[in-house]
């Protein structure tokens, strides 16, 4: 099976620094197989086929505590998931000088049909669209500041999830493809 390990929290603002060639030898060393890591904000794609996701997480957060002495939540999404939120994306939306497009991956715990209750939305300014664990968010760079989703930053709830542009995710998806056909 192909996954996305979506590290939260590494690299960002001089914190959590985790050298992108020694994480992929921290998969390697674990028995993942194929990885393939993409920009330093912990995006890694590999093949595994003995554990269930719960288990390459726990797996994967151990390893690296182990390798980087840093406490790092892991959160894992097959090629499968990569496709239902390929197919809800619209095309258009973009991360740009005109809009800024995000998708909000959502630990288990927070991934209920509820979460739209948790965030504040305006429908004049925000566009989301809902997937079974994620959160997709558009708006026009004009009216960041004025989105109900910028609140969730600092947040319980923030802490709970890992955001990822668009292009990120897009790309993501492409390099899962790719580790496909050649598997």
């Amino acid at each position: 099976m192909i996954y996305v390990a979506l590290l939260r929290g590494i690299n960002v603002g001089g914190k959590n620094k985790v050298d992108m060639k020694i994480l992929k030898e921290t998969f390697l060393r674990v028995g993942m197989k194929s990885v393939v890591t993409y920009i330093n904000s912990g995006n890694v794609v590999f093949v595994e086929e003995g554990h269930t996701r719960a288990q390459i997480s726990s797996l994967l957060e151990k390893a690296i505590f182990d390798d980087f002495q840093l406490e790092i939540k892991v959160l894992i999404r097959s090629i499968e998931d990569f496709e239902v939120i390929m197919k809800t994306l619209p095309d258009f939306w973009k991360n740009d000088k005109d809009m800024k497009s995000d998708v909000l991956f959502l630990w288990e715990e927070i991934d209920k049909e509820t979460i739209n209750t948790s965030l504040t939305i305006k429908q004049d300014i925000d566009m989301v669209l809902f997937t079974s664990g994620e959160v997709l968010w558009s708006v026009g760079k004009e009216n960041v500041t004025r989105s109900g989703l910028v609140k969730v930053v600092g947040t319980g709830l923030y802490k709970k999830m890992t955001v990822r542009n668009v292009n990120t995710t897009r790309k993501i998806y492409e390099i899962m493809k790719e580790l496909e056909d050649l598997t």
